[in-house]
């Protein structure tokens, strides 16, 4: 081997060597399991064996608000980012719609910290200021987070969470990774790494109540990470059913229910599969909206998702569900549209339930 060539082959792995070592500086690798710091008040008080609890979901699309398109949108737009107007407007909305409604438990998807394209807001402090009142207890989990993506139409840093709110006391959380969509390795180190954010509320006179909060990928096209993802969120939530222990769980699941993936047009069906991965769970536990409400006569009351898409005025799908271990009774439940379709991208599901009482 000439000296040229050699020198020209430590040059080269030289090169990859530096480029590897920066991947793995700028990006994220959480463990699959990790306990979270949670913020309590000494005063919060536990939940009460038999009482009603009401809980609502809410993915707040990192307070953008309906004025844009954007280029990760389905409709592929071509905006960026919004501006700090638009997100304060959106704040003080989402803290209004909170503060009117007053759920017991609140888990919220999509709130931004950190990331270059929402001015670096940490938006769950901003929105935790408003509520503080209400919400003694929080906690919260990364699902993507890099210090530099070196996508053109963010060339910066992402950071979005899961947060969950209580008026109850959290008497610990943890963060359950998920599986991840297919790619090389350099690609997997930037892509959103979704995940379980599982928090256990404490039950006077023993036991406690799992709140898992969760935002599942967002598939371009079909592929089997829908199917993984849903596995792990079952195997997840049996293991807390058959320890006996009461469970509910709100995200954004972006899955159809039954019925609705023929009711959208052709272009917009190519995320979804004709069969929801969704059965999965409701083949075994209660689901809000169940697949009647979200695909029966009153339907257009249990839309979820108002798409970025200047071709619509309102919304025409439902991704977004509360599930429920059999253990709590369903009492009442609702999306609340009629002042909410200007916030988010998404709409509020609530629901109030009766725990189960002491045996």
């Amino acid at each position: 081997m000439t000296r040229l060539l050699r020198y020209a082959l430590l040059g080269l792995l030289l090169i990859i060597g530096i480029g590897a070592f920066s991947v793995y500086g700028l990006t994220w690798r959480p463990q699959a399991r990790e306990t979270l710091p949670v913020s309590c008040a000494a005063n919060a008080a536990p939940l009460m064996p038999g009482q009603a609890l009401k809980v609502m979901t809410w993915n707040v699309q990192f307070l953008a608000g309906k004025r844009y398109v954007f280029w990760h949108d389905l409709a592929q737009g071509n905006d960026e980012s919004p501006t700090p107007e638009d997100m304060a407007f959106s704040l003080d909305e989402v803290a209004r719609v909170i503060r009117d409604e007053q759920p017991d438990v609140v888990l919220l998807q999509e709130l931004d910290n950190g990331a270059k394209a929402s001015d670096y807001q940490d938006q769950l402090k901003l929105l935790q200021e408003r509520l503080a009142d209400l919400y003694p207890c929080g906690t919260s989990a990364f699902d993507w987070k890099a210090d530099f993506i070196p996508n053109p139409r963010i060339f910066g840093s992402v950071g979005r969470q899961l947060a969950t709110l209580s008026r109850y006391r959290i008497d610990h959380a943890e963060r359950v990774q998920l599986p991840v969509a297919d790619g090389n390795f350099i690609s997997r180190q930037f892509q959103p790494k979704n995940a379980l954010l599982v928090s256990y509320l404490v039950l006077d006179g023993g036991g406690q109540l799992a709140v898992l909060n969760t935002h599942l990928e967002r598939a371009t096209q079909p592929d089997d990470t829908a199917q993984k993802q849903i596995g792990a969120v079952s195997k997840s939530l049996d293991k807390l059913e058959s320890a006996g222990t009461p469970w509910l769980i709100g995200g954004d699941f972006n899955l159809l229910p039954l019925g609705q993936y023929r009711r959208l047009p052709n272009e917009q069906r190519s995320p979804y599969s004709a069969d929801s991965e969704l059965h999965l769970l409701w083949d075994k536990y209660p689901m809000i909206p169940t697949n009647n409400e979200a695909s029966g006569i009153d339907r257009a009351h249990w839309l979820t998702h108002y798409p970025n898409d200047p071709g619509l005025n309102g919304p025409d799908r439902t991704v977004d569900y509360l599930f429920y271990s059999p253990r709590l009774k369903r009492v009442q439940a609702q999306v609340r549209q009629d002042d909410t379709l200007r916030i988010s991208d998404h709409l509020p599901v609530i629901a109030r339930f009766l725990l189960p009482a002491m045996p």
